[in-house]
């Protein structure tokens, strides 16, 4: 029988925040998953089929070559997913969009609260700024450990950008220029990446005329904002419809 929330990573950094702030919610535990083994007196299944045949919702921050296999298992399951994994391919978008027609899922780039009005603030700028006169910037830097770049909280940034305009963001996004480059495209949507040091995570978005320069930064000193956001993210989704979900939803904003 289903009972409590799942961890997929547990034995992680970010998984043993996840128990931390499951049991400060005061909300069960029903085990988890991880290659580097348990933690503490955690049950610990052998596969995500495992994990999903007894918990009532799945917490992801894995890895984005796990992504398809969890997918297609938890949508099997009947298991709610908050999925946190950056990274992922146009293809596995598309295996989570598959598995939100069977189960709620709420995919986020990232679950800080904080990151997250930054999203919507992104949209409502990004339409009242002309693309043809205000030029977008994402600058973003992290940890050198990260192995993706740009950030998947970085493209969130993009993507609700692309939104406000009415673009789609792969037809304008500028990533990693380098060499003679020529002027900048109307309409692009620039990043840069920047990695070094155990930075959490620096994103700004700059709106940039003839005339004056719009800024929105957001620093993270702890990773436990996600920890946390992804724990209110799990207790919201009980009960909720199958569809594809944001923390904007979770919010209240969307």
């Amino acid at each position: 029988m289903k009972h409590g929330f799942g961890i997929a990573g547990i034995a992680g950094r970010m998984g043993r925040m996840l128990i931390e702030e499951l049991a400060a919610a005061k909300a069960p535990l029903s085990g988890g998953i991880d290659r580097e083994g348990g933690v503490n007196d955690a049950t610990l299944y052998a596969d995500i089929a495992g994990l999903a045949d007894a918990s009532e919702v799945v917490i992801d921050f894995t890895h984005a070559s796990a992504v398809r296999e969890h997918a297609r298992t938890l949508a099997r399951a009947g298991t709610s997913w908050i999925l946190g994994t950056t990274g992922l391919s146009a293809a596995d978008e598309a295996e989570v969009a598959r598995a939100a027609e069977t189960i709620p899922v709420v995919y986020a780039p990232n679950f800080s609260p904080g990151v997250n009005l930054v999203l919507a603030l992104a949209e409502r700028m990004a339409e009242a700024l002309p693309a043809a006169t205000y030029d977008a910037e994402i600058v973003e830097m992290h940890h050198r450990q990260k192995v993706d770049a740009p950030s998947g909280t970085a493209i969130g940034i993009g993507r609700a950008v692309a939104k406000g305009r009415g673009v789609d963001l792969e037809t304008v996004k500028a990533s990693g220029r380098d060499g003679h480059t020529g002027a900048r495209k109307p309409n692009e949507i620039g990043f840069s990446a920047m990695r070094g040091g155990q930075v959490v995570g620096e994103h700004t978005l700059l709106f940039a005329s003839a005339d004056e320069h719009i800024s929105l930064t957001h620093r993270a000193f702890d990773r436990r904002a996600f920890a946390s956001g992804a724990v209110r993210s799990a207790l919201w989704v009980r009960g909720k419809p199958a569809g594809l979900y944001s923390m904007l939803d979770v919010l209240g904003i969307s």
